[in-house]
């Protein structure tokens, strides 16, 4: 055990020799993205060179999340949400709107029109989403549509089951990923996934894309036989990296060079996605929100690459467990839609009282050191005495179940918290160039525009 947590002190680091990059000199204003930590939820601010700003999706309800969100727009500067889309009706997608709706001002909302399942996963959603849009402009995206951002080409591609199906620059030839794409069943009943609102943004050079939680088939629709989009710098990860997404047909179609995960740790990180991934011609890097715990030492990116990790001695649990252990876990089952995972190994009983994590050093140029507040986020407070943590069962602010991850991307309970909660910048010039950024630890790597 003690070898253990010592490897995985050492992963948390990064591997030997590798140190934090500077960024060049920004070459004029930028496009930057910042990816909040919603516990395998989404939240997405875009800002772009002029100053226009574009959030995709509003994480989980309750406090925890909305707490980060703001911060993270405080840390961006930005006093207003220009436009706010909406991928789809899944609690960890738009649990937070309501409560951001009041704290900032919003001009646009945009979505993929009527949920597509019977029942809310956020109660009396619907009703509180009319009142507070008719205060505002509301556009319900169609593919093909674009989002009038200045120097931006921001296009919609899906949106409530249909794809794009004129070409964008740079799209339309063949795909040769399709001749192997099998089409899965589909859900016996609706699922709003299936509706996600995606977009292609392209600025000057740099081109990314986001799907939100589009499903397999949805995808293969999209990319074959020819591919429509063309190829990109950047992949947001589909549907936190579940296997029920990212196909080959799509990752080889737009063969991403760098690829980022909005997952948790027993949420998405799926192990065929890293292989999909890495296995995709000219690819380079995966950047994660968090340490999977199905993906283990052998598929995780190394440390630097992850912006919250788990301290070593809870690592070192998940990887000692045994095989056919919790679900989501290392030899254990997938996770079922909806239903909440196995708790984590050593953690208490469901009642009990939580064991303090174990202390271990914090690594170098990690800043904040462990238990400090992330960027622009105050100090969580301690727990009363019987009280469990922010984000845990019974705790305030936890989302709908309130357990330690949702299930199979269909919602479900929100994650236990990571105190501090650290998110990932992406900032890209016009000329192709982009540099990521990990906030934990201040490490960042540059992305130099390749010859075509």
């Amino acid at each position: 055990m003690k070898r253990v947590i010592a490897v995985m002190a050492l992963l948390a680091m990064g591997p030997a020799g590798m140190r934090a990059q500077a960024p060049p000199a920004t070459k004029g204003k930028t496009l930057d993205i910042y990816v909040a930590d919603t516990e395998g939820g989404k939240a997405a601010l875009f800002v772009s060179p002029t100053g226009q700003t574009l959030l995709i999706d509003s994480g989980n309800p309750g406090e925890r999340d909305l707490t980060r969100i703001m911060a993270m727009i405080g840390d961006a500067g930005v006093k207003q949400i220009d436009y706010l889309i909406s991928t789809h009706y899944h609690v960890d997608h738009i649990g937070g709107l309501q409560e951001l709706s009041k704290r900032i001002p919003i001009g646009t909302y945009i979505d993929h029109g009527p949920n597509t399942e019977p029942k809310e996963q956020v109660a009396n959603f619907q009703t509180s989403y009319d009142q507070f849009r008719g205060t505002a402009k509301h556009l319900i995206a169609k593919p093909g549509d674009r989002i009038p951002i200045t120097g931006l080409d921001w296009r919609i591609v899906t949106s409530a089951g249909q794809v794009l199906k004129t070409p964008l620059p740079g799209g339309g030839r063949p795909n040769p990923a399709c001749a192997a794409f099998e089409k899965r069943p589909d859900p016996d009943t609706p699922d709003d996934n299936a509706a996600s609102v995606g977009s292609v943004v392209t600025f000057g050079q740099f081109k990314l894309i986001d799907l939100g939680d589009l499903l397999w088939n949805k995808e293969g629709e999209l990319m074959c036989p020819n591919n429509p989009v063309g190829t990109v710098d950047l992949f947001m990860v589909t549907h936190h990296g579940l296997a029920q997404s990212n196909s080959d047909a799509l990752i080889q179609g737009v063969r991403p060079r760098v690829a980022l995960m909005q997952n948790g740790t027993r949420k998405g990180g799926a192990i065929p996605v890293f292989e999909s991934l890495r296995k995709s011609p000219g690819f380079e890097d995966v950047w994660q929100l968090h340490w999977s715990y199905a993906a283990g030492v052998e598929h995780n990116a190394p440390g630097v690459f992850i912006a919250n990790v788990d301290d070593a001695a809870t690592i070192a649990g998940v990887l000692t467990a045994p095989a056919g252990g919790g679900r989501g876990g290392p030899g254990g089952p997938p996770q079922a839609a909806g239903v909440p995972p196995a708790a984590a190994p050593g953690a208490p009983p469901a009642g009990a009282a939580p064991t303090p994590p174990a202390q271990v050093p914090p690594a170098p140029n990690a800043t904040p050191a462990p238990g400090q507040p992330a960027l622009g986020q105050p100090p969580a407070p301690a727990p009363a005495a019987g009280q469990a943590p922010a984000g845990q069962p019974g705790a305030p602010g936890a989302g709908p179940g309130g357990g330690r991850g949702a299930g199979g991307g269909r919602g479900g309970g929100a994650a236990a918290a990571h105190t501090p909660a650290y998110y990932i910048k992406v900032s890209a010039q016009a000329d192709g160039t982009f540099t990521v950024t990990n906030t934990r630890n201040g490490f960042s790597k540059t992305y130099v525009k390749r010859g075509s």
